[in-house]
């Protein structure tokens, strides 16, 4: 049975795929420009990507930002996310120098949630996790490949895994090669949280050929879903009126 997971009045895991933004502008400038743009949208979640941010490099400027994008936020959900260049992100980065990031994040209280590549820190993915979790932030467990789409089989164990060291949402993204791929993505969806989920899961075949995954997640198990304010951080996202419509539809339709 799968156990919602609600954090300041927004229930994820049930109902309407909740749908998440991302800022990926460099500056702080400009971030907070696009955050005073998508506050009154709705959508219920902001991905913060700052593996784009300019001063990442410097923890004291990081944090300086992120509290300033929380203000201007309000109450939308935010979720801090460094996504490495292993895992399709913008930079690289240091395991100490990831780990502690995170962790000054989560001890900030400005983030909701905290994004883990949990393939990409191995053995140390379950410590980590518990250790944002003390700090009391959530922890989305993500996996990527941008190159394929692994097995039917090794998409499931990943979630499993991923559910399995801790991770509140385990979040898993592929790219499709051919619709097969997409088949194969949204049945393992199905599969993952029809036997062996216990928590929501977000999945997504990217690129255009996968956008039916970020559209139909109420049918097949996906509790979230990225759609675009401008720039896109991943290959197939939509603009955001054009998603919440469609998600309609699919939600009236069920």
């Amino acid at each position: 049975m799968i156990h919602s997971v609600t954090v300041k009045g927004i229930t994820i895991g049930e109902g309407m795929p909740k749908v998440i933004v991302p800022i990926v502008a460099a500056d702080r400038e400009d971030i907070l420009e696009k955050a005073e743009e998508i506050r009154f949208l709705n959508v219920q979640m902001v991905e913060w990507r700052a593996d784009f941010y300019e001063d990442v490099a410097d923890p004291e400027k990081t944090l300086g930002t992120l509290r300033a994008l929380r203000k201007a936020l309000g109450s939308k959900l935010l979720l801090y996310t460094f996504r490495s260049s292993g895992e399709g992100g913008n930079r690289e980065i240091a395991a100490d120098e990831y780990r502690a990031l995170n962790l000054a994040v989560a001890d900030s209280a400005q983030a909701d949630f905290v994004d883990v590549e949990v393939f990409s820190l191995g053995v140390n993915a379950r410590s980590h996790i518990a250790e944002i979790h003390h700090r009391g932030a959530y922890v989305i467990g993500s996996s990527h490949d941008f190159e394929k789409t692994p097995k039917k089989e090794e998409l499931v164990r990943r979630m499993r895994w991923m559910q399995e060291v801790g991770a509140d949402i385990p979040k898993l993204a592929v790219m499709p090669t051919c619709t097969k791929d997409v088949l194969d993505l949204l049945d393992a969806t199905r599969e993952m949280t029809e036997a062996y989920a216990d928590r929501p899961v977000i999945t997504m075949s990217m690129a255009p050929l996968g956008v039916i995954s970020r559209l139909s997640g109420e049918l097949f198990g996906s509790a979230m879903t990225f759609g675009a304010v401008g720039s896109v951080s991943a290959p197939g996202q939509i603009p955001v009126d054009q998603l919440n419509q469609c998600l309609t539809i699919f939600h009236n339709a069920l």
